[in-house]
């Protein structure tokens, strides 16, 4: 399977089903407890999340929030990067990367576009009116590569932000929701350390400190580090600038006032999120503790979020009408057309919608990698594996952690990020266990760096999206994220070695971990 997955001989999803086939033949695991791991907790969390990504999506309240940020940050070139990337990495932390993508990289590009015309509007005018005819400047052709790196610095920073974001929510993205199932299946009695809340404390700083540095790194690499020019501090507003503005403004516009059906799904998106992090907060009792009995031990975070789900199906898209005391009765032509009108306004979503936007193929490799990791695990194969890695623990766990960190982020760049984080977790845990480890302090780096897919189009599909408009050349991609991989190492280090050990106690090994290797 991680042959089939790396070459990609047939579709990722086929070949996650086959475990359905060739365990129960070859006598591994019942074709029962096989199929049961295909649609589990895990991925049913993934799902209600997905589908609340859906009706942001369907509803275009994610450009709004885009829109609205942009405007207030401002159009420096330095802080229109900052802007695009604070944006896109926020969208990408509850939307799939690939959506955000797919949205950003349009706005970006028209604002490039009416940059360039402004620009080249202008620059001729001054010639023109200087020399009386249109010469061939050299400063043109200085500008024009400029404006072409800039171009490319632009464009880079959205797909480089969507794998970052991603990584700072348990549902950002696929790897991390095979750590949190693997976890499930691996250690049975972990005390559930690894939920929405406990994820986002640990993810979320790393996540702004990578975002800071890979935007200082794409400023140095593309635009230079001229801080007057780039930050323009008390400079007044450029031609260039004030075009940028004036798009994203027309672009707002487009989108009229909110509408009832947006700020519903607004409320329900919120309402998710604080009922995420309500659940089992951990310095106080959540709100499956306090308000159902035994709540910690049947309540996961899949529950509220196919919760709002079912809610979106539900909730009208239109504002209700109540027909008994409408004022305007007097009004024949007004309620001849409310008449008219259907009572019952359509719901904020449709399946149909679903249908078409959910990405099935994750959801299967999901459930493809959970049966791997279970049988592996039941069958003495992981056990093994950690027996064979027994002589490393005489180097010091920290370097494990980086030197695994920088073998994921490698083999990540060509293969798809769920099947690689699913293809080496369940490796690390048995080699936790074995050199007396706590499973996380391998398992969370691993995760994370399956999501640094920053050196190949083909890599992760932002970059694909990205790579699909044409200003950058496959080189520069590789230029720049050979460092965007060695600035996520180093983060992703700093972060378990530093704010990581006192909130899942790396520093010890536990009670929940030992169980599996007396087995």
């Amino acid at each position: 399977m991680a042959v089939y997955w790396c070459t990609e001989v047939i579709p990722l999803a086929v070949t996650s089903l086959m475990p359905v086939v060739f365990f129960p033949l070859l006598g591994v695991q019942s074709s029962k407890s096989v199929c049961l791991q295909y649609l589990n907790d895990t991925n049913m969390l993934f799902l209600g999340g997905l589908i609340v990504a859906i009706s942001v999506e369907q509803w275009n309240l994610h450009k709004r929030i885009a829109l609205r940020v942009l405007l207030i940050l401002g159009v420096k070139p330095a802080l229109l990067m900052l802007g695009f990337m604070i944006v896109t990495a926020f969208l990408s932390m509850w939307i799939s990367n690939t959506a955000t993508t797919a949205m950003m990289v349009p706005i970006v590009q028209a604002v490039l576009d009416q940059m360039d015309n402004t620009e080249y509007d202008s620059s001729s005018l001054c010639l023109v009116i200087s020399n009386g005819q249109v010469p061939d400047d050299p400063r043109s052709s200085e500008e024009k590569k400029m404006r072409k790196r800039i171009c490319k610095g632009m464009t880079l920073c959205v797909c480089y932000a969507a794998s970052i974001g991603g990584t700072a929510t348990l549902t950002g993205t696929g790897p991390n929701m095979v750590l949190k199932g693997q976890m499930n299946q691996l250690y049975p009695n972990n005390n559930d350390i690894v939920n929405f809340a406990s994820w986002f404390a640990f993810a979320f700083p790393n996540m702004i400190l990578m975002l800071v540095l890979a935007w200082l790194w794409l400023q140095c690499s593309f635009m230079g580090l001229n801080f007057k020019k780039s930050w323009g501090c008390g400079t007044e507003r450029t031609a260039k600038e004030k075009a940028a503005y004036n798009v994203l403004k027309a672009e707002m516009k487009k989108l009229g006032p909110i509408s009832y059906a947006e700020f519903n799904v607004l409320l329900m998106f919120v309402l998710l999120v604080l009922l995420w992090f309500s659940r089992h907060p951990g310095f106080v009792k959540g709100w499956a503790t306090r308000l159902f009995p035994e709540g910690e031990k049947y309540i996961t975070d899949s529950a509220p979020a196919v919760f709002i789900a079912l809610l979106l199906f539900i909730l009208p898209a239109n504002k209700p009408k109540f027909i008994g005391w409408n004022p305007s009765m007097s009004d024949p032509e007004q309620t001849e057309e409310d008449i008219k009108k259907p009572f019952l306004s359509a719901p904020l979503l449709d399946w149909n919608v679903v249908q078409r936007k959910m990405p099935w193929s994750i959801v299967l490799l999901l459930g493809g990698g959970f049966a791997l990791a279970d049988a592996s695990a039941n069958s003495g194969l992981s056990a093994w594996l950690g027996h064979q890695m027994t002589p490393l623990g005489s180097i010091p766990p920290w370097a494990i952690a980086t030197v695994l960190s920088l073998i994921i982020a490698v083999f990540t760049e060509c293969t798809s990020n769920v099947a690689t984080a699913t293809l080496f977790l369940p490796v690390f845990s048995s080699m936790a266990a074995s050199i007396k480890i706590h499973p996380l302090y391998v398992m969370l780096p691993g995760t994370l760096s399956a999501s640094f897919a920053f050196m190949l189009p083909v890599a992760t599909p932002p970059n694909a999206i990205v790579f699909s408009y044409g200003h950058i050349r496959v080189l520069d991609m590789v230029r720049s994220g050979i460092v965007m991989n060695i600035i996520g190492v180093f983060c992703v280090t700093l972060a378990i070695n530093t704010w990581g050990r006192p909130m899942f106690e790396l520093d010890t090994f536990p009670t929940w971990a030992n169980s599996t290797t007396n087995q």
